[in-house]
């Protein structure tokens, strides 16, 4: 008989083989009662936990009295209350909302309704974004070339600006940000007119890209930009969103607040479902019947799972939790980092949090973090990489980690990084 595994496509890559049969709040467990400390969240999914009593039970109940409803044909009562949910956790500029099934269909989304409303075909991205896997999402994304790996030629209309990566560039957030406005500016005058700029999009904190978080000046002044020439400001929330920053949304942090909101991940607490949010006004320029999808909406038990999932993450605290765990994290981090000089930066909000390893000759230090990621699995802690070179280690523990488990995490990251070595 063959292996199980060796029936998966060989395009997925795997931190481990690990296979759990059972999750709960931080921990994963395999069928001989190993435990697993998951600081990955399904990269930044279950924000809620692994298996929250609360969402279990919302998607128990409403599987047993109505699973699908084709948005086209019906509308779930289910559909109904997440959209009350999200109103309620959104700016009131945020009126109106679409369901698709995952980041890049929300994104997607995005896109097809900045360019309707706004009769504009090009978009601004921003270096080192992860905007999702489809065509379109991919030419959106410019974090690390295999995402976009031999699928060329990918749609145009899509150009690229410097994020505020102020340790890439070895300056303050103020000269970075100062940089990144006049290359932005220098791009509509030579690449992307005002007049034919759809949108702008951005994720508050780059993911894949090395989970930087952009400087409060620096999207004040982007939304500033925007409305002197009618451009729209997507905000990808997709991995910030739903606490994660130790704000609802990571936008929040600096006092803007978007054109077009795009969510998912953390949303339905590791059911597949996505969404996009808009002013009134915008949404009524997307022509009916342009845009869709079989299952947006349509999932009763997805839409059940995220209305709960708001619930739990408003009523239970995770927010101001994920903002108090997420300084503890940041203080042990740094502490670890004061021995250890090939950890050149340590950065974040909340429970993003991303450790970047430098060598000396200030290259990056890919092979550092590998192994550094392999000594903290071979503890049972999992963690991921990200950013351009592979050099980051990403912490996003779910958002109910308590005190002592940000303790015990810490200890096994500071003894990997002693068995690596300095």
């Amino acid at each position: 008989m063959r292996n199980p595994i060796d029936l998966l496509s060989p395009v997925w890559t795997h931190l481990t083989h690990v296979q759990p049969v059972r999750g709960e709040g931080v921990y994963l467990y395999d069928a001989d009662g190993v435990r697993y400390m998951d600081f990955t969240s399904g990269i930044g999914v279950t924000n809620t936990g692994h298996a929250h009593p609360r969402v279990v039970q919302a998607i128990q109940e409403q599987a047993g009295a109505l699973i699908f409803g084709q948005m086209n044909i019906v509308i779930t009562p289910a559909a109904l209350r997440l959209a009350q949910k999200l109103d309620e956790v959104t700016p009131p500029s945020i009126e109106q909302f679409f369901f698709s099934n995952s980041g890049a269909e929300a994104v997607e989304a995005s896109v097809k309704l900045a360019r309707m409303a706004t009769k504009r075909r090009n978009l601004i991205v921003m270096q080192g974004s992860f905007h999702g896997r489809t065509h379109q999402a991919m030419a959106m994304t410019t974090s690390k070339s295999i995402y976009r790996y031999d699928y060329q030629p990918l749609p145009g209309g899509v150009f690229v600006t410097p994020f505020p990566y102020s340790y890439y560039y070895g300056w303050s957030e103020e000269e970075t940000t100062h940089f990144c406005l006049r290359q932005l500016d220098q791009l509509l005058h030579s690449q992307s007119a005002p007049d034919e700029t759809a949108a702008i999009v951005i994720e508050p904190v780059l993911g894949e890209g090395g989970y930087v978080p952009a400087p409060n000046a620096f999207l004040r002044e982007l939304r500033s930009l925007c409305d002197r020439h009618g451009i729209l400001l997507i905000i990808d929330e997709v991995q910030s969103g739903f606490g994660r920053t130790g704000k609802f949304f990571a936008y929040e942090h600096a006092g803007v607040e978007p054109d077009i909101l795009v969510m998912a991940k953390g949303l339905g607490s590791g059911m597949p479902i996505s969404a996009i949010g808009a002013r009134a006004e915008l949404m009524a320029r997307w022509k009916p019947g342009t845009h869709g999808g079989t299952y947006g909406g349509g999932n009763a038990v997805a839409a059940a799972a995220a209305a709960a999932t708001i619930d739990v993450i408003r009523e239970e605290g995770l927010v101001e939790n994920a903002a108090q765990q997420g300084a503890r994290l940041l203080k042990g981090l740094r502490e670890i980092q004061a021995e250890h000089p090939v950890i050149g930066d340590v950065r974040g909000r909340g429970l993003m949090v991303g450790v970047e390893f430098t060598a000396p000759d200030g290259r990056p230090a890919a092979e550092t973090a590998t192994r550094v990621q392999a000594e903290c699995l071979r503890r049972n802690l999992l963690l991921l990489t990200c950013g351009a070179y592979g050099n980051v280690i990403r912490w996003i523990p779910p958002l109910v980690v308590a005190a002592d488990q940000i303790d015990d995490a810490l200890a096994i990251f500071n003894e990997a990084m002693a068995s690596v070595g300095k």
